[in-house]
């Protein structure tokens, strides 16, 4: 198994590596934001995702001298619980051997749908975070691996003309947003609050070294 970045930032890359929001990352040398490398780690063994990610983060504090403590800090989150009838998730199957997985497609514009597989709720938080205006967290307790399908209708860009037409079309608002779907679909919940997030604080960095 790999892990490719292509012109990333060191932060993009820990971001990805630790599956966190840029705003979850704290202190450190400009060039973390600015400078731009190229990254392609290979596994020596068969790994799965997470044992990856953890080979790259172990990699990321090797090459740049990385020293960095985590801490919580309260900010306003999403948090990710159980609605009231229980959650709606398909356990993978344990003999199905399969990499950790969210694949985005969208047959029409603005309707879009995730397809997970061998996906744990951590990971889903994560990449739910990528696609919201806040830090998600998962405050569900649900342990594992699922198999689940989300499908949902993106809100029009900021700025959207009221009247304004897509393609020549009127736009197609029909369809659960993000928070309906995640509930109806899912057996979960959105729910704007304020919360601990943990912050990667950054004491000590260096230019990473190459090959």
């Amino acid at each position: 198994m790999r892990y490719v970045a292509r012109n990333c930032s060191i932060k993009t890359m820990m971001q990805g590596a630790y599956r966190v929001r840029a705003e979850q990352i704290v202190g450190g040398p400009p060039s973390m934001d600015t400078a731009q490398y190229d990254m392609d780690a290979k596994a020596e063994k068969p790994s799965n995702a997470d044992e990856l990610h953890v080979m790259v983060m172990n990699m990321l504090v090797d090459r740049m001298q990385f020293k960095f403590h985590r801490e919580k800090q309260e900010m306003l989150i999403y948090a990710l619980t159980i609605d009231h009838g229980g959650p709606k998730l398909t356990r993978h199957e344990a003999g199905n051997a399969h990499d950790t997985w969210i694949d985005f497609s969208e047959k029409k514009l603005l309707h879009r749908t995730m397809t997970a597989t061998s996906v744990p709720l951590d990971y889903f938080t994560f990449q739910l975070g990528h696609l919201m205006d806040l830090p998600v967290v998962d405050l569900t307790g649900v342990k594992g691996f699922y198999d689940f399908t989300l499908s949902y209708t993106r809100d029009l860009p900021l700025g959207f003309p009221e009247g304004g037409k897509i393609n020549g079309e009127d736009p197609d608002t029909s369809g659960p947003d993000i928070f309906q779907a995640v509930k109806q679909q899912l057996g979960l919940e959105l729910k704007a609050q304020r919360g601990p997030v943990e912050v990667f604080a950054i004491d000590h960095a260096e230019k990473p070294s190459e090959n």
